[in-house]
């Protein structure tokens, strides 16, 4: 299982690298893309009983101005990851790619998949993941991404 450093973006702030332990430890994995194939998912119940979601998106438009990894040889790209009473994070895997996977199972557009209180929306517009114990969530599409 490859690890993924996460770096936590605040707006006004530089990023902070943040070990993604959650993923590294994960119980139950189930991956899931999105009909386009641009967006992959990767759903969790980590370790500590907690669900998650991390989702990457390939042949983005859009452009994050912030201080990225060194990955050496490796080529990286932004992910982002709604952890079960935390806010959404955006950060960056070294192992870039590995989330977009043609064998994943499609969510079609106007389906739901849930892991614990996380479920994800998948909609022509994008892939919407909500925390329903907090209300936290994150957007992703190919032209756009917004956290809340």
């Amino acid at each position: 299982m490859k690890i993924r450093m996460f770096a936590a973006v605040s707006i006004a702030t530089a990023a902070t690298t943040l070990p993604l332990a959650a993923t590294a430890h994960a119980d139950v994995l189930a991956g899931f893309q999105s009909p386009s194939g641009d967006i992959g998912c990767s759903m969790r119940i980590g370790s500590d009983g907690k669900g998650g979601v991390t989702c990457e998106v390939r042949g983005h438009t859009w452009v994050i101005v912030a201080p990225t990894p060194n990955c050496g040889s490796a080529s990286g790209d932004w992910e982002f990851d709604l952890a079960q009473g935390n806010p959404p994070a955006r950060g960056y895997s070294c192992a870039a790619g590995s989330l977009v996977d043609p064998g994943l199972q499609t969510l079609n557009y106007g389906q739901t998949r849930s892991m614990d209180t996380i479920t994800c929306d998948s909609e022509p517009s994008g892939i919407t993941c909500t925390d329903s114990s907090t209300g936290h969530f994150f957007f992703v599409s190919r032209d756009s991404y917004r956290l809340g």
